[in-house]
């Protein structure tokens, strides 16, 4: 593990291209993320996800994809889970928790199991971010709601039941992308509200989390650094580790987004200059990918503890 750099990327297709091969054998990323694009069907998925791993001689090698169910299902061709949004199992848990319980493990169960036949052991879920009305509609029905205790407890429940089916979580987006008036994707959200608010709300799902996981916010919380988003701040990580109390892995959400500002080759500079450990680049985009990988640091003795205790829940 310890030649392995602390990046994880995507790949173009339903199989590994000779190019993507040599690249994984080459720069060693830590991970692979996994799109609807890659998701044909389960022997086909398993095929490739069992040929990345072929390449690492790892059976526990991290794969990860954003299966929330809702918009984003990934498994579409395999599943239909459209129906299932984190608002839907939100409201369950204010108008019938005892029905909620039964439905949230049942879903999570069921969602496990495809990841398990398709070959994935992480994924990208809990959608901790609060659901804020004027907001931008890219997080919307992707949160369990506007309170943040309630966040915070289906967001216990999704960890402790992923983690029940050997399958790791990334609690999304930290330290919380509710507020964001843009879709980060495309434009970099600003937030003007003061970190005591922040602390009470926003940031308080995050909190004492059971996840090895975490994936950073693109957004700039303007009263505590003005000029970088969250991914690329000092200060803000110091609150996520402090403040918040996260203490395990932080993966940078997606460098190709436009939300972050700069070249490739700055994004991640900046991306682990700030205190991320893992930088994640998404669009398979083999030239960018190249850059990703030549300044991504080998993984620390950090990272190599804390993936360790990831693959005990494995086992």
């Amino acid at each position: 593990m310890n030649r392995r750099r602390a990046f994880i990327i995507g790949i173009k297709s339903t199989k590994l291209l000779s190019k993507e091969k040599d690249f994984l054998k080459k720069y060693k990323p830590w991970g692979v993320i996994l799109f609807s694009r890659n998701i044909k069907n389960i022997n086909q998925t398993y095929k490739l996800t069992s040929s990345i791993r072929k390449i690492f001689k790892d059976s526990k090698y991290p794969i990860l994809i954003d299966q929330e169910g809702g918009k984003v299902n990934r498994l579409k061709d395999i599943i239909n889970f459209e129906n299932l949004t984190a608002e839907f199992f939100g409201r369950k848990y204010i108008n019938n928790f005892l029905e909620f319980k039964s439905f949230f493990k049942l879903f999570v169960d069921k969602t496990s199991y495809f990841l398990s036949l398709i070959g994935v052991n992480i994924n990208t879920t809990p959608v901790l971010d609060l659901r804020v009305k004027g907001s931008s509609n890219i997080i919307g029905n992707r949160s369990f709601s506007k309170n943040p205790k309630i966040v915070s407890n289906i967001g216990d429940f999704c960890i402790d039941y992923f983690h029940k089916n050997r399958i790791g979580t990334v609690i999304k987006h930290i330290p919380g992308h509710g507020l964001a008036k843009v879709d980060s994707h495309h434009y970099t959200p600003i937030v003007n509200k003061k970190l005591e608010y922040l602390t009470k709300n926003d940031f308080l799902p995050f909190k004492n989390k059971k996840t090895f996981f975490a994936m950073t916010a693109h957004v700039i919380f303007k009263n505590i650094d003005e000029k970088n988003t969250v991914t690329h701040s000092k200060k803000l990580i110091k609150i996520i580790r402090n403040k918040i109390g996260f203490k395990n892995i932080l993966i940078s959400d997606d460098l190709s987004m436009k939300g972050l500002k700069g070249s490739i080759k700055e994004k991640t500079l900046k991306t682990f200059n700030a205190g991320c450990n893992i930088a994640l680049h998404c669009n398979a985009n083999l030239k960018e990918m190249e850059i990703v990988g030549k300044n991504s640091p080998q993984l620390s003795k950090f990272i190599v503890k804390k993936t360790s205790q990831f693959y005990k829940i494995l086992s």
